[in-house]
């Protein structure tokens, strides 16, 4: 029996539709000029150009770091995870709904993900 491979791991697609990606651009107003950036099939959110945020499959994901991670956790939020057979995630969580449909809120936590990404 010839040696068994290991296939490249298979990015899920990050597609994102234009009506999710208009809705959140909208409701980011409230924290500012966000710059809308293709990657992937996904986008990337920034901001002055630091890179903060991920729009994926019709998910927003914002960039936690030790002072905004609990907020996360604290309610239920995973994190942001492209490749579907590897056990690695990035520092981006998903953003609750509640969060997601108050701009006021979605700018303060949007906030502490730009200090987060700031910081590294």
């Amino acid at each position: 029996m010839p040696p068994r491979t290991r296939q490249p791991a298979k990015l899920r697609s990050l597609k994102v539709s234009a009506a999710f990606r208009t809705f959140v651009l909208d409701q980011l107003e409230e924290l500012g000029e966000v710059t809308p950036r293709a990657m992937f099939g996904g986008v990337g959110l920034y901001r002055a150009g630091v890179f903060f945020g991920i729009l994926a499959r019709d998910r927003l994901y914002l960039k936690v770091g030790d002072a905004n991670r609990r907020d996360y956790e604290e309610a239920g939020m995973t994190p942001f995870k492209p490749y579907a057979d590897r056990a690695g995630t990035m520092q981006y969580y998903e953003v609750p709904l509640a969060v997601l449909e108050s701009p006021l809120e979605l700018a303060a936590w949007a906030s502490k993900a730009l200090a987060a990404a700031r910081e590294t």
